[in-house]
């Protein structure tokens, strides 16, 4: 299919873990039996990245010893992911472009062609829209990227996930240590639906660990937001309380269209606007 080929942009906090939603959408364009190459452009020194990404031909340089095949030729007829994109050096940035383009690389220290065909999802925690307008991201590039851009919402905005996530962390992390699953006591409930998770899904799978191998989910240093102390009903109540609140923001205040969004008659999410004292 075409739209199997089209590149996407993936925009994201750090700790969103956008290289699974990166597997993911190629496993559902191209399937999992495809090749899934993943390269993190901001932890390559420059005068490696170019050898990483586009390959080398033996003796290119001081050092290559025998042929190696890069990044983006590894991942032909498959996916190619480029994480922290916006730290790629503009040279190179040039180089990728035109591959894009042209759908053929050149190893170092080769006049040969390769033909490379492959889906390339680009993630950034920048934006790279403010950085091609200063000139900081290449904008032709910026533009060849930017044709399916695909938001990944910080956990502080879905709420409604954190739960099930945990659980699921938990799961794998009992399994992993060999411990049984511990049970979830009201505390650490209260605690994960009232924390900020700056670090995101990532910073939740460390708390899962954490409470796994029985320490306590949050350290005591106020990390979950001072809101230890609330009480089960309370912290439901919480939980609630932001998820109609987002549901109305997303919807301008529009209870039509909350209620549908939430599978709550309106009659309901209108009572519980008015116990929460929520805008609308």
């Amino acid at each position: 299919r075409a739209e199997d080929s089209a590149k996407v942009r993936m925009n994201g906090e750090p700790g969103t873990v956008k290289g699974l939603g990166a597997r993911g959408v190629s496993d559902v364009s191209r399937g999992p039996a495809h090749q899934f190459v993943a390269l993190k452009c901001g932890g390559l020194p420059e005068n490696l990245f170019e050898s990483e990404i586009f390959g080398h031909e033996a003796n290119a340089f001081t050092g290559a010893g025998k042929r190696r095949i890069g990044k983006i030729e590894h991942a032909h007829e498959g996916t190619l992911f480029l994480d922290e994109v916006e730290s790629m050096p503009i040279n190179l940035q040039i180089k990728l472009l035109r591959v894009l383009q042209e759908r053929t690389l050149e190893r170092l220290g080769s006049n040969q062609s390769v033909a490379v065909d492959c889906r390339v999802i680009a993630a950034t925690k920048s934006d790279l829209d403010e950085l091609s307008r200063a000139n900081q991201f290449r904008s032709d590039l910026y533009y060849r990227l930017n044709v399916v851009t695909l938001e990944l919402p910080p956990l502080r905005e879905r709420r409604e996930d954190i739960l099930q996530l945990f659980e699921h962390f938990l799961q794998q992390s009992s399994l992993r240590f060999d411990r049984s699953v511990p049970e979830l006591d009201n505390q650490t409930l209260s605690s994960l639906m009232s924390h900020d998770w700056p670090g995101n899904v990532r910073e939740l799978r460390n708390v899962a660990e954490r409470f796994a191998l029985g320490l306590p989910a949050f350290k005591k240093s106020g990390a979950s937001s001072g809101s230890q102390g609330l009480a089960f009903t309370e912290a439901v109540e919480a939980f609630e309380r932001n998820l109609l609140n987002d549901a109305l923001q997303r919807s301008g205040g529009n209870l039509t269209q909350a209620s549908q969004e939430l599978g709550m008659a309106k009659t309901t999410l209108f009572d519980k606007v008015k116990k929460y004292g929520l805008s609308h």
